[in-house]
């Protein structure tokens, strides 16, 4: 195919801009420029999708846990016997008893609710990264007896308060009284604030000493579950059902996968779709080729009938713009991948810019679980964005490389 390749590129090369040749490279210009932006569209978009995935588990197995036992009767008893029976387990890194309860906070005249977890600060930090994201304050500060409470940062900033500050903790569970059922009411001291960057967590977790929790919530000696860590978090659903022989009858064993599954299955399906959206920019893109393609062939066609006079087969007229046609999308798939590899990696630095130049906010926290826009470009998708493009851009010039394989020399040349 060596006369082949040499015309094709020479067509491809071809520098006359007047007339209707202007015209034909400027219609395969657009084309590739087209193939280049759907192409650096799909690969940004998809190193975001993957950048909010893995975002948002991190940030919520930073405050959740891999795995979760629960009993089916309200409480767990004996949690450090479960402790000592899933330790057992190779993959389970570290256990800590946690109690878990609503509540409605006061301070001054504002009132919020809150999911109030009581924890074993040294345990705690061996299951969850709260320590990694303490702004004021510190886990260590809740002790038994203490009456101590960390509250997320949005949650103190609503209530208006610091540490050092108090505030009530009203709970549903009523004290009954001749004068009818009266909600606990407990004051507690602020002795810490972190901030996990999730609007949720920030806005609507407290933590306090697990004794303190259970004699708020009057759960004596037992406890709400038991939290795991393991050595490998996509490990948790077969670890879970490993568990589950070891445990109590009465127990209940849940991954994070099944506890946050509408989070992850939802990012999931915004993937494929906006995917399968792109794609079809890229699509139209491509078969832009087919328009310039078939006036390149209608331009061509006296240097079509002479080829074939000196011996082309309709097969190499074929092959010359198929290489044509392909050239066009391959330098668009390189030019687009090139571009959308330097946005991927840089648009942690391009949005924050564009917001500040526009003074606009694309996230806003208090919409949206994550308020900046992370990536994380994978090679998979990038080899599948330049090979669907690639395979589009061929199957575009199919079309018009099989007519210019049949033009019929003699009536292409008769009025020549």
């Amino acid at each position: 195919m060596l006369y082949e390749l040499v015309v094709g590129l020479r067509y491809t090369r071809a520098r006359r801009r007047t007339g209707r040749n202007g015209f034909v490279s400027f219609i395969a210009a657009v084309s590739m420029l087209g193939i280049a932006l759907g192409v650096a569209a799909l690969i940004v978009v998809l190193s975001v999708m993957n950048g909010f995935q893995e975002e948002l588990r991190t940030r919520i197995l930073s405050v959740a846990s891999h795995i979760e036992i629960q009993s089916l009767q309200g409480g767990l008893a004996d949690w450090q016997g479960i402790a000592r029976a899933v330790a057992r387990n190779p993959h389970v890194k570290a256990a800590a008893p946690y109690v878990s309860g609503q509540a409605m906070l006061s301070a001054g005249e504002v009132n919020r609710g809150a999911l109030i977890r009581g924890v074993d600060p040294a345990l705690e930090e061996t299951v969850a990264d709260f320590g990694a994201h303490m702004r004021q304050g510190s886990l260590a500060a809740l002790e038994p007896g203490g009456f101590g409470i960390v509250l997320g940062s949005e949650l103190a900033r609503a209530l208006g308060v610091r540490v050092g500050d108090s505030v009530v903790v009203i709970t549903p569970q009523g004290t009954v009284t001749p004068a009818g059922t009266l909600p606990r009411v407990k004051t507690f001291r602020v002795v810490g604030v972190f901030e996990i960057g999730m609007f949720e967590f920030d806005s609507g977790l407290a933590l306090m000493d697990i004794a303190d929790a259970q004699k708020l919530y009057r759960l004596d000696d037992t406890v709400s579950g038991v939290r795991l860590k393991l050595d490998d978090l996509f490990l948790a659903p077969r670890v879970a059902r490993e568990l589950l022989p070891l445990l109590p009858v009465d127990a209940e064993v849940r991954d994070w996968t099944l506890s946050h599954a509408n989070f992850f299955r939802a990012v999931a399906i915004e993937k494929r779709m906006m995917f399968l959206i792109l794609t079809l920019i890229v699509a139209v893109a491509a078969f832009n080729i087919v328009s310039a393609q078939m006036m390149v062939v209608t331009d061509k066609q006296a240097d079509i009938a002479i080829l074939r006079t000196q011996g082309a087969s309709p097969g190499s007229i074929l092959a010359i713009f198929v290489i044509q046609g392909v050239l066009v999308g391959t330098a668009g798939t390189l030019l687009g991948v090139a571009g959308g590899l330097a946005l991927a990696f840089n648009v942690e630095t391009v949005v924050p810019f564009i917001e500040h130049l526009f003074g606009v906010q694309f996230l806003d926290k208090s919409v949206y679980y994550i308020s900046e826009l992370p990536s994380q470009v994978q090679t998979p998708d990038v080899v599948t964005v330049a090979v669907i493009a690639f395979v589009l851009t061929l199957l575009a010039t199919l079309y018009p490389s099989w007519r210019a394989a049949r033009v019929n020399p003699a009536e292409a040349l008769r009025y020549e």
